[in-house]
């Protein structure tokens, strides 16, 4: 089969096309015919070598067939979704015609979206999805800030907590040309990101807010801590701006009886992070009725993934990009 393979740790240039072995399914695991992928912030890291050492094929998402489930959970030419389960990292990722790993990680799905949209929703929605419903806990009548609207999650989850009861959805961007962005998504509030922002949030609201999806990540950490109320929630979700680390003092950085804590989609799919916890069919439906704006903004050929990593690192995507098999 084809596959993307990392030739050596660096830039978007390692990333080169050859001829491998196609995957043979172990006992547990379900074989995919990738028809398209999402790119994550995540396989850039994995590509530099940032993480150590990790799988030649990159790819933590996909889309497609499943041509062989072990469990026989799924029939063949079923159509589905995968995410995590150590692609990219400990096994051979997505990166490729096609692609084998846990049979607990695969969403079975019934749609007529494109292979392309469909590739724009499995990570990013099953994230947002679990940081809002799980972590946050947000409830109605709640109010919520995105840190990082723009960026896939953070637009993922901007639809996410605009369609529940009595929510009001604040988020943040750098670039004001993208302010019209987050309020087309359902964002009542846009704002431009700073290193105070809790003081622009607590001018608007005295008492503070119920909780933060903080996608920014150790920058802004300890102001997103200061926007929320007493049991409120801050959950960091991703590092947009640097993994460099973080001075923290609890005595000093935490406000009293406010709620910390971390989202890492490399859990999915485990026994405490099940797949089942995710309604991924009514979030497709909801893509497909356009009740959630999850279009992908940029697709790539297969040939074209270094472009695709290069716009990726750019920041200049503004949504997700895809990639087609």
């Amino acid at each position: 089969m084809k596959a993307i393979v990392i030739n050596e740790y660096g830039g978007p240039e390692q990333l080169g096309i050859e001829e491998i072995a196609d995957p043979q399914p172990r006992p547990g695991e379900a074989l995919i015919r990738v028809r398209a992928f999402g790119i994550n912030r995540a396989e850039t890291y994995m590509r530099r070598g940032v993480w150590g050492d990790v799988a030649r094929v990159s790819g933590i998402e996909c889309v497609g067939e499943l041509v062989e489930d072990t469990t026989h959970q799924y029939a063949p030419g079923q159509v589905v979704a995968a995410i995590m389960g150590g692609m990219g990292r400990t096994i051979n990722g997505s990166y490729a015609e096609y692609v084998s790993l846990p049979a607990a990680n695969v969403f079975p799905l019934q749609t007529d979206l494109a292979w392309a949209e469909l590739a724009a929703i499995p990570e990013s929605y099953a994230t947002a999805w679990s940081c809002i419903h799980h972590n946050l806990s947000l409830q109605e009548g709640g109010v919520v800030l995105v840190r990082g609207g723009t960026s896939a999650l953070g637009q993922a989850a901007i639809n996410i907590a605009a369609k529940l009861r009595n929510v009001t959805v604040l988020a943040t961007t750098r670039n004001p040309d993208r302010l019209a962005l987050l309020e087309s998504l359902g964002c009542q509030t846009a704002m431009i990101d700073h290193p105070e922002l809790s003081n622009e949030v607590r001018h608007s609201y005295p008492d503070g807010i119920d909780g933060v999806v903080d996608i920014i990540g150790n920058t802004t950490l300890k102001d997103s801590l200061k926007m929320v109320k007493k049991a409120g929630t801050v959950c960091n979700a991703g590092f947009l701006g640097g993994g460099e680390p973080l001075s923290f003092n609890p005595l000093t950085d935490m406000p009293p009886s406010v709620n910390l804590n971390f989202f890492a989609s490399f859990m999915l799919g485990t026994r405490d992070f099940p797949l089942t916890d995710i309604p991924m069919q009514a979030i497709v439906d909801k893509a497909s009725q356009g009740i959630y704006q999850a279009r992908p903004v940029h697709v790539f050929p297969f040939d074209d993934i270094a472009k695709a990593h290069e716009m990726m690192e750019s920041n200049s995507a503004a949504g997700k990009i895809v990639v087609e098999v």
